[in-house]
């Protein structure tokens, strides 16, 4: 019966059926097999609305969309050339930060490529960087800000994992706090690997200049400030997570609509509603999800899972290797999103019962799913690079795989190496 039931929502899956309908479908036919009152899926919409984490998400969206609508990416990378374009590799290393902290904020990689994307990859060739190697870059650093604060993946792990037992303990500060050291390895490892390749090619790097630098403090001296409001606010003990939430989308728009004036006040609205469209959309997956995930529970399926699973892997580092294979397949499947609330309610048991910390799983899990956006045949950022820069897909896999394989890396030192997400947790 569970076999034809796949196979079912696997077929409505590829008719085009969406995702929160399939959720919402498994849930109905579980509570309704299972004799509880279906009206159990009302109170989940209506008990996912009432978690208190849950008012950052629209608030980092907003924050999101109007950063990006902006010249932020213009002044950001500015800022981060002057800063950092006299060193070997130098203009990589901007692109690796700047795409990093751009990512963070906007909450979306394939925004990343578009807006600063048409910035660096003309840039890159210019300074003499190998057409594929300023190609793979510009398609693979879109994704490197989604373990960086306050990037919508970690605030969604930590909402996903707070409605489980194993995870009540797990909160959007711990996230914020463990995503720092494995945002930074990735980045040096990425920076080294630019610096093998400008030794290679004998390129020059740019003079350093006092005046174009306060030119381009002086010009963002409005958004600089910005990471630091979010992180100095939360752990300064200012305010809550939802609190700072609130704080950056207001602050946004009085940066990109009042002062700088980027954005016009008719085209806000039009802004506004995006985002509560986007938001609107995770919300209703979430919240069916959710659903889906108490019966679950209710069956005590993650934990037969577990079960099965450990007849076969006996150790934790078995299991470990096991999960990166498995996250690195679905990746190249599902978008993040919908790997987070699908994924992980089955994995955070098992992972549990290996001794595996809920934090250090959130980053191994995001770590591989941020590769997924470059693998075939779903990877988003491929298809997003393929248009922005018209290139054929054969040659972005082609120039994205060494820099995939660096990621493979980090991935892999994340992976056995627990301390790097796990340094702040008390």
């Amino acid at each position: 019966m569970i076999v034809l039931a796949c196979i079912g929502f696997l077929g409505l899956a590829l008719l085009g059926l969406p995702l929160f309908s399939l959720l919402a479908t498994a849930a109905l036919l579980g509570f309704y097999t299972n004799d509880t009152p279906l009206a159990v899926i009302g109170t989940e919409l209506y008990r996912i609305t009432q978690t208190p984490v849950l008012l950052a998400l629209p608030m980092f969206t907003l924050a999101g969309y109007l950063l990006s609508e902006g010249h932020s990416s213009v002044r950001l990378v500015r800022v981060t050339r002057a800063l950092l374009g006299w060193m070997p590799a130098g203009l990589a290393i901007v692109a690796f930060t700047a795409c990093a902290g751009f990512t963070a904020f906007t909450g979306a990689s394939g925004v990343t490529i578009v807006a600063l994307g048409a910035l660096l990859y003309p840039a890159l060739q210019q300074s003499g960087y190998p057409e594929w190697f300023a190609l793979g870059l510009v398609t693979t650093s879109g994704c490197l800000g989604l373990l960086l604060p306050p990037s919508l993946p970690l605030i969604l792990y930590s909402i996903v994992v707070q409605q489980m037992p194993q995870g009540s303990g797990v909160s959007i500060e711990h996230m914020f706090v463990a995503g720092l050291l494995p945002s930074l390895l990735i980045i040096i490892l990425l920076s080294v690997f630019a610096m093998l390749v400008v030794r290679k090619h004998q390129m020059t790097t740019q003079a350093f200049s006092w005046s174009e630098l306060r030119t381009a403090v002086w010009e963002a001296r409005y958004e600089i400030p910005l990471p630091l409001v979010v992180l100095g606010g939360i752990y300064g003990g200012l305010f809550a997570v939802s609190e700072a939430a609130a704080v950056t989308a207001l602050y946004a728009l009085v940066v990109e609509v009042i002062i700088y004036r980027d954005i016009p006040w008719k085209r806000l609205p039009k802004l506004v509603r995006e985002a509560g469209v986007m938001i609107g959309g995770l919300l209703l997956v979430l919240s069916c999800a959710m659903a889906l995930t108490n019966w679950m529970i209710d069956r005590e399926i993650p934990d037969k899972l577990f079960h099965v699973v450990q007849l076969h892997v006996h150790n934790r580092l078995m299991f470990l290797l096991l999960l990166n294979l498995l996250l690195l397949v679905l990746g190249a499947f599902l978008d993040i999103f919908s790997a987070l609330v699908i994924m992980v309610p089955l994995l955070l048991p098992m992972a549990a019962g290996y001794g595996i910390s809920p934090i250090h799983l959130g980053i191994i899990f995001l770590a591989n799913m941020q590769i997924g956006y470059l693998m075939p045949p779903i990877g988003m950022d491929l298809y997003i690079a393929s248009y922005r820069f018209k290139k054929p897909m054969i040659e972005l896999v082609q120039a994205t795989w060494p820099f995939m394989l660096i990621l493979l890396l980090a991935v892999f030192i994340l992976t056995y190496v627990p301390v790097l997400s796990l340094w702040a947790v008390p």
